[in-house]
């Protein structure tokens, strides 16, 4: 990486040393490499720790270094990018849909996502838990809820859950003529089981995207995906109508 004056920058030196180490992340390392830990690169800068450390929490919080429990700072994949408008209607599973389906259990939706379904708070609805991985790191999570009425040819050993129960569940919601769906999303805090999926702490940023499909007149899904703030960027198609929760 080289050395660099600092004494000299009117900006604060932490924030030179992140432009000078972001350089040096497009031209010297590659996606996933570890970085030297953080006595190495102090002493190679010639600044303090501290320093450091506020340098490298920048880069991180851009996305451009991850902090992996074990391994140490690597460098991170490009951004993941999340589609927020609504210009394409498809339902989850379908077409270029990344996502793998974790597990499948039933069980009741949280309080909000039941009235957007319109269905009572203890009815038992099924849950699809799935991931989102790039370049081998999980960057969301989601818990899709889809009524019993959505699904109504899903047989009771598809029912039972596990991975099977969630890809049979996706197949069945497939057969119904998708209407069209919204979106919205919200800066959120990673809530403990998120931040266990995600490799992250808890309390950690997170945008949380939240997609109601429609079908036959009524909401037949809701899907509600947790993604890494510090590995993603939105993305508004053609249409800008993103909707802003409050």
């Amino acid at each position: 990486m080289g050395t660099t004056q600092l004494e000299a920058v009117p900006e604060p030196k932490y924030w030179h040393l992140k432009n000078v180490i972001g350089e040096a992340l497009d031209s010297e390392f590659a996606v996933g490499e570890i970085l030297p830990n953080e006595r190495e690169l102090a002493a190679r800068f010639g600044v303090a720790r501290a320093t450091l450390r506020q340098a490298l929490e920048q880069l991180e919080l851009e996305g451009r270094l991850q902090r992996r429990r074990g391994v140490g700072t690597t460098v991170a994949p490009p951004r993941v990018g999340v589609d927020v408008s609504t210009t394409q209607h498809v339902w989850p599973g379908v077409g270029e849909d990344t996502w793998q389906a974790v597990d499948g259990v039933a069980g009741q939706a949280p309080l909000a996502v039941a009235r957007l379904l319109d269905v009572r708070s203890a009815e038992s609805v099924h849950i699809v838990r799935r991931l989102r991985v790039s370049a081998g790191l999980p960057v969301a999570a989601e818990l899709l809820y889809v009524p019993e009425l959505s699904v109504p040819g899903l047989t009771a050993t598809d029912a039972a859950g596990g991975p099977a129960g969630a890809r049979a569940v996706l197949r069945e919601l497939q057969r119904l003529t998708l209407d069209g769906q919204d979106r919205s999303v919200e800066l959120g805090s990673a809530r403990a089981d998120d931040a266990r999926e995600l490799d992250r702490l808890p309390g950690s940023p997170v945008l949380v995207v939240t997609t109601r499909y429609l079908s036959g007149g009524r909401t037949a899904a809701v899907s509600v995906a947790t993604y890494r703030a510090d590995t993603c960027r939105l993305t508004f198609g053609d249409s800008g109508d993103l909707a802003m929760a409050s």
